[in-house]
């Protein structure tokens, strides 16, 4: 057949016969490039005659994973990496993508897995000196390629036979039967369509992770229809110079999506925060007590997580005080004071008050809500809540406590880390007697807790 020129849109990958300055399909400016289109050739694997199968015939893959020692890694997935998955990884740049692929690969052969890790970003020798910053020692089934051919690699996946292959990353490699730049949606679509074929071929199931790099919205470069080709879209959150990473997941098709696992970046690489509850509070000695901090649970994906909130109540020498608040919504913090002097009856007109989180987590849930209020009245009465004791419940406007979701589960969690005592709203516990080494104070209002907690107001203090 003879070959011809047409006009491909960079931005979209749609097709016209002509040049045109604005693509109909997305309406981009100056995005049509001049293509040689070339007859479409079936390769012997794709005219492969597959069967239509019952239902009830069909096994199962979800529980088929490869689970690794990476334990929060395997809780963003649902329980570990599902043989016949493709998964896409993304982040801003710095945000330890590649050193924690390289562990998980480091893991997976740990385990007599093979594992093939591509790169068109970094050369062999960058990786290799990664590995030994981080690794203890680099294992003996783990294969490198440095190329941005995809026909290479995947002639490489032919000859290595590999379980386990990474990408680093998607947008950088090209397809020789497509003639466009890397990184245009053509060539990235094509390279992951080559992919799935590999992960999800009946005969050889393999697991594919993919970095795909990010834009600067936060979200992955290029079509949307990359996140709807891979079985799970994870996002590694952290910025430079910060030591707590988290990875949650947007999209799962094996697990719970929206499910967060937490890592520490070290010169060792990412470390698994396992028990996020003791790494988000400060640990404090029996008698040691501090003013200004109260502890709270939060719930990120299906687990629960104490975290501390700390304070600060200092005099403003200013007509309009400070209100910072580094971990919620500043109009958030101005409501809770708001309430805090109407119906707790302390003034705060003339101080400055100052939020913030150990381990800088985000505050999303109402949850926090009774636990925020009552660090800052332990902050400007200059008193100290009782170590032991967690703070779980709303409070409206009104000054009355709510109920929050999941109590149960998060009152587990407090009973699991040893605490004595939780503030809950009150007829929110179903059964409060199961706990019995727990005091569950259910009350109606937030003067009650300040009331309980012999924390008087200012008024009858002053």
């Amino acid at each position: 057949m003879k070959t011809k020129m047409i006009y491909r849109c960079s931005n979209c990958g749609s097709e016209s016969p002509k040049w045109m300055g604005k693509c109909q399909s997305c309406d981009s400016w100056n995005t049509y490039e001049e293509v040689i289109s070339q007859p479409k050739t079936t390769s012997s694997k794709s005219q492969r005659k597959t069967s239509a199968k019952r239902l009830s015939e069909v096994l199962a893959g979800n529980s088929d994973r490869i689970v690794t020692s990476i334990h929060e890694f395997n809780r963003v997935l649902g329980g570990g990496i599902v043989r016949d998955s493709i998964i896409i990884l993304t982040a801003r740049p710095g945000a330890g993508k590649s050193t924690l692929l390289l562990q998980v690969a480091d893991d997976v052969a740990s385990k007599g897995y093979k594992v093939l890790y591509a790169s068109a970003e970094e050369s062999d020798s960058q990786i290799k000196n990664r590995s030994d910053r981080i690794l203890n020692g680099s294992r003996s089934n783990i294969w490198l390629y440095s190329d941005t051919s995809m026909n290479n690699v995947l002639d490489s996946i032919e000859e290595i036979d590999p379980d386990l292959i990474i990408i680093d990353s998607i947008q950088t490699f090209t397809l020789q039967e497509h003639n466009s730049r890397p990184g245009s949606p053509i060539q990235t679509m094509e390279c992951a369509n080559e992919l799935l074929k590999v992960a999800k071929n009946n005969s050889r199931p393999r697991a594919v992770i993919m970095v795909g790099q990010m834009t600067k919205d936060d979200e992955i470069a290029g079509l949307r229809a990359l996140e709807h080709l891979v079985d799970a879209v994870l996002i590694l959150n952290g910025e430079n110079g910060e030591e707590l990473r988290g990875a949650w997941c947007s999209k799962n098709r094996f697990g719970s999506t929206g499910e967060i696992g937490f890592f520490s970046m070290t010169e060792q690489g990412m470390l698994s925060i396992d028990n996020p509850s003791e790494f988000f509070m400060t640990q404090r000695g029996e008698g040691q007590k501090v003013s200004g901090s109260a502890l709270a649970v939060i719930k990120e994906g299906t687990r629960p997580i104490i975290v501390e909130i700390e304070s600060l109540v200092s005099k403003s020498f200013t007509p309009y005080p400070s209100r910072i608040a580094e971990c919620l919504r500043r109009d958030q913090l101005n409501t809770l004071i708001s309430i805090l002097e109407q119906r707790g009856k302390i003034n705060l007109y003339d101080k400055n008050v100052v939020i913030k989180t150990t381990g800088g987590l985000q505050l999303k849930e109402q949850a926090v809500s009774l636990a925020i209020i009552m660090c800052i009245v332990s902050s400007v009465k200059d008193k100290a809540i009782p170590n032991d004791t967690v703070f779980v419940a709303d409070v409206g406007l009104t000054g009355e406590l709510k109920k929050v979701p999941s109590i149960e589960a998060r009152i587990r969690e407090i009973d699991r880390m040893g605490f004595r005592r939780v503030y809950v709203a009150k007829n929110t516990v179903r059964d409060v007697a199961r706990f019995k080494n727990l005091e569950i104070i259910e009350l109606n209002t937030l003067y009650d807790v300040i009331m309980h907690l012999n924390m008087k107001t200012v008024a009858k203090d002053q």
